[in-house]
């Protein structure tokens, strides 16, 4: 169930799930620099998944804003769990701007670790303070830049676990890809 459009051969779906049950090949952490796992997105793969997740993230601490590092996805059914940051330190506010960063970072790391399917959350949606719909735009956008050169990406999830979030997603993927394809 959900909103879903195909452009350029790819996949894209708006869906009201958690992030954490999904079985791509990539789930994607709205991280922070310091890559720690204390809560929202973060601290959920990080219960679901465990501790090893965070553990091997952390050896690639700092991490900028605009890079992404892939880990083991732990006890989740994907295979890996990317850490893009949205933010510097836990719990910083953040912007539309390193939200689309952190989204191309993110696409870029899925093709490093060549992902067929990645599934998304709001990035920075939640503590980062961005609503959602500046969040769902900056995302898309992102997607639509990196996925022109994509040769591994086939189906892109973007996940919420509220209905505002995935109607907010829906509405990028309309407005973005549908009418600026």
């Amino acid at each position: 169930m959900g909103f879903e459009v195909e452009s350029r051969g790819i996949s894209f779906k708006a869906l009201k799930a958690d992030l954490t049950r999904l079985e791509v090949d990539a789930l994607v952490n709205p991280a922070n620099s310091l890559l720690i796992m204390g809560g929202g997105v973060a601290g959920a793969l990080k219960r679901a998944g465990g501790l090893e997740i965070e553990r091997e993230a952390r050896r690639y601490a700092p991490c900028p804003v605009g890079e992404a590092v892939a880990t083991t996805a732990g006890k989740l059914k994907a295979k890996h769990v990317i850490h893009a940051p949205t933010m510097e330190r836990p719990a910083m506010a953040t912007s539309p701007e390193k939200v689309y960063k952190a989204t191309l970072a993110a696409l870029k790391c899925a093709d490093k670790v060549k992902a067929s399917s990645i599934a998304l959350p709001a990035m920075g949606a939640g503590v980062g303070g961005v609503p959602p719909v500046k969040a769902a735009e900056a995302m898309v956008k992102a997607a639509r830049e990196h996925l022109k050169a994509n040769v591994n990406l086939r189906k892109v999830v973007f996940v919420g676990l509220s209905e505002d979030v995935v109607q907010a997603f829906e509405r990028a993927l309309k407005h973005v890809l549908l009418e600026k394809a």
